[in-house]
């Protein structure tokens, strides 16, 4: 489990999960976009939802537990570039499934 810490609060996320967030936030950083990055607080850390405003002017830090760096998922961080350029901001969504991949009989 990793952690995304902004402003003074961490938020926890899975390696995977932060690696794509890390992607796409710079991206939009270096472009010069502030956005508000938002997302569901899953049951088993007591539902919920947190919306953060993401600006150059905040420091960030990527923290992550494990080792080894992730694999990316290309649609995924799509998906999420996508979703940062709207008025309510990156909005965290499940991963899809890779392209092309079929689910098993």
């Amino acid at each position: 489990m990793g952690v995304l810490k902004y402003d003074g609060d961490e938020f926890d996320f899975d390696d995977r999960v932060l690696t794509h967030l890390q992607i796409v936030i710079s991206t939009k950083l270096r472009r010069g976009e502030n956005f508000f990055l938002s997302w569901t607080q899953p049951l088993e850390r007591g539902s919920g939802r947190h919306a953060i405003w993401i600006d150059n002017g905040l420091p960030l830090h990527f923290f992550y537990s494990g080792s080894r760096a992730a694999a990316i998922n290309r649609e995924w961080i799509e998906t999420l570039l996508l979703s940062a350029g709207r008025a309510s901001g990156l909005y965290l969504s499940d991963e899809p499934e890779p392209r092309g991949a079929t689910a098993a009989p």
